[in-house]
């Protein structure tokens, strides 16, 4: 059977695909919601494909398919084997930039913001991240020293630096007042990536709407990429500060109308996954309650959850799958789990089943 042929016989739903070559080495590994639609895509149009995945379809000379319940899970099962196999176009279609964490020592004299590829014990230093790429990281901090104006070329020298006289530095450089006007942004930006000071954002929306106004299209450009930049980190900080809580979140994802599935995810980890039929479905809010008590129990005591470099793409996997416009859950708090709060637990059951 030639390829043309499998692709026909493949379903409507969704899995993982593993792209393999003449020698049966599995080259490339993806996702798909429909296999059929998306293997095919592969084999139709080839003019329009980029020229990286021109040259890995004249490689694949035989595919193999994994079947999953849910498209979520199929990203979970691609991300796992791509680590497992490191096939070869993953890496050439993927930019593997070097995992990065912002850095920000808070003893001394004035808060010093760089970019670390690790984490390092004690120092006064805190750490935020880890960000998968470290060329945006800096692109980010450049944009923050700009729009505060903190750029900064000699600090505390007593003199003004260049930038202080172009208007790019608020005065750290010739010290006094400078520097506590310095370590107030400094703060407000550690406050922003813990997420409290969100308000950043909204005062850059507003300087780039009023630039719109004015038709001064190219300041409200340098707003609009400020606001990019700094929207990432946050949307990272976010996911890692939330996975790092360790929450008890039950997820029911529908299959058809006649079957669901149900998740129980603890810190970047899936504990339990199961399916059920509608059948079943009038003794499902008492057996999803029981199986909630015996795995959330019998998570409860594990460490706390550290992400790093190695968990930050199954972390972010689940973080975006729970925030997407689909996705249905509910997160259970460590009270309810001792059964005083028995109540509330089965209606928060029984409204996400009906949902």
């Amino acid at each position: 059977m030639n390829l043309k042929e499998k692709v026909k016989n493949l379903p409507f739903t969704p899995g993982v695909y593993l792209m393999k070559d003449q020698n049966g080495t599995v080259i490339y590994v993806g996702k798909a919601k429909s296999l059929k639609k998306r293997v095919q895509s592969y084999f139709q149009n080839s003019a329009a494909h980029p020229q990286k995945i021109k040259k890995m379809v004249a490689n694949i000379n035989d595919f193999h398919v994994l079947h999953t319940d849910t498209e979520f899970e199929a990203f979970l099962l691609e991300c796992k084997l791509i680590k497992e196999l490191q096939p070869l176009f993953n890496k050439k279609m993927k930019s593997h930039l070097p995992y990065s964490y912002i850095a920000i020592k808070m003893d001394g004299p004035f808060r010093k913001i760089s970019i670390a590829s690790d984490k390092s014990e004690g120092g006064g230093t805190i750490y935020f991240g880890p960000y998968t790429s470290m060329i945006y990281v800096k692109k980010a901090i450049e944009n923050l020293k700009e729009y505060f104006k903190i750029n900064c070329l000699q600090p505390l020298k007593g003199s003004p630096c260049l930038n202080y006289t172009l208007g790019k530095c608020n005065g750290l450089c010739i010290g006094g007042s400078g520097v506590e006007k310095y370590n107030k942004i400094v703060e407000r930006f550690i406050s922003f990536l813990q997420g409290s000071h969100a308000e950043i954002l909204e005062e850059l929306e507003q300087k780039m709407n009023q630039a719109s106004e004015k038709y001064q299209f190219e300041e409200a450009a340098k707003y609009r990429n400020y606001m990019k930049s700094l929207s990432i980190l946050l949307y990272k900080e976010n996911m890692i500060q939330f996975t790092e809580g360790n929450k008890n979140i039950v997820v029911v994802e529908r299959i058809n109308d006649r079957t669901l599935k149900v998740f129980l995810i603890k810190g970047h980890n899936i504990i339990f996954s199961k399916q059920y039929h509608r059948e079943k479905f009038r003794d499902l809010s008492e057996e999803i309650r029981e199986t909630i008590f015996y795995f959330f129990q019998q998570n409860k005591k594990r460490d706390p959850v550290v992400i790093g470099k190695e968990e930050l793409d199954e972390a972010q996997i689940i973080y975006s799958y729970l925030n997407g416009s689909n996705s249905r859950f509910i997160v259970i708090p460590e009270e309810w789990l001792d059964g005083s709060e028995s109540e509330k637990l089965d209606e928060s059951i029984n409204q996400l089943l009906n949902a």
